[in-house]
């Protein structure tokens, strides 16, 4: 047996030789620190559109980041081609940590949630109140991941020339949620956009909303130099109507310091991925009186302390009527 002494000769020790001729894998991955600094404004393929310097780069992953990925209001770290030239192409290095998530699932028997947008600082969900009808149980949803998720809601009200708002108004009431009543003719003369813009400014605001409601044909007021096409109908027999955006994109606010995200239009939104412990910190008032409550109680049993806490006088009934009808929705179809 040949063995070998402190100071062998390199040459006559074997090696197996690296049969894809490239260097040999490392743990050790570059840091980036000189990496740019970028927003992701829409998703397309695989292919990131960011804003960075004030033009907008088309990027794509880096295989560093695995299963990791980059959604609209994501802040992100390129580095490459940075010229924003056609035909060239950025790498996203590093995701920052994001301050707010928005998340769906297809339905509430679907495992696999879907992030719609990062770092949104309120959700506006966008109704109309007439033609489509309002679909109370999908704006509950929508309320519930805002509150999941760290987003502000906002209630926006389309078509009240063809609807009076007040029984939507009196039915979310006692929830505080701010709102804004617009009507078909104030979308035409720009008077929509302006109050709808006194909400967002100076903020990130995602628009969520059914298809036929409106939401994107006031995104193009709120955005009139980047329009997008607004060519869906409502369907006379299904109610619903057609997609008009396909893919989630942010969008600056014209004449103002804030950012608008349109959306798709939904048909659903699943809740499967919400834990309802974390709907209760929506409602800081009532957040107190669980403290008495048994372990894992689902705020809606015998011995939930709620009761107690709302019978002494430290909140309104209502309030805790309307908690209970948010944390009941997991269990209803949007339709019902």
């Amino acid at each position: 047996m040949r063995r070998y002494g402190k100071h062998t000769d390199e040459d006559d020790i074997r090696s197996r030789p690296n049969r894809k001729g490239n260097r040999p894998r490392t743990n050790i991955r570059p840091k980036h620190e000189d990496a740019a600094e970028g927003l992701v404004l829409t998703v397309d393929r695989g292919r990131l559109t960011c804003l960075v310097d004030g033009r907008p780069i088309i990027a794509m992953k880096a295989r560093e980041l695995g299963r990791k990925a980059a959604v609209v209001g994501d802040r992100v770290a390129l580095v490459g081609d940075l010229s924003g030239k056609k035909d060239t192409l950025a790498r996203i290095v590093r995701i920052e940590e994001r301050t707010s998530v928005l998340r769906r699932t297809a339905d509430d028997d679907d495992p696999y949630e879907r992030v719609v947008v990062a770092n949104a600082d309120q959700l506006a969900i966008v109704t109309a109140l007439a033609d489509p009808e309002p679909r109370p149980r999908l704006i509950d949803r929508c309320l519930v991941a805002a509150y999941d998720g760290g987003l502000e809601p906002l209630l926006v009200m389309t078509k009240s020339d063809l609807a009076p708002p007040d029984k939507l108004l009196e039915l979310y009431g006692d929830l505080d949620i701010p709102y804004v009543v617009t009507s078909r003719a104030e979308l035409d003369d720009g008077a929509a956009a302006d109050r709808v813009r006194e909400h967002i400014d100076g903020k990130v605001t995602a628009f969520v909303g059914h298809s036929g409601v409106g939401k994107t044909t006031l995104v193009n007021a709120l955005v009139p130099e980047d329009r997008r096409r607004v060519t869906g109908h409502v369907n006379a027999v299904t109610g619903r109507g057609r997609h008009t955006t396909t893919s989630a994109l942010a969008l600056p606010l014209a004449g103002g310091d804030g950012w608008v995200v349109d959306t798709p239009g939904v048909r659903s939104f699943g809740l499967a991925h919400i834990d309802p412990s974390r709907v209760i910190h929506a409602f800081p008032d009532l957040e107190p009186g669980t403290e008495g409550c048994p372990r894992a109680c689902s705020h809606d049993e015998p011995d939930c302390a709620l009761d107690a806490w709302v019978a002494e006088g430290h909140a309104d009934p209502a309030r805790l009527y309307s908690l209970r009808r948010l944390l009941a929705t997991r269990e209803r179809k949007e339709g019902d």
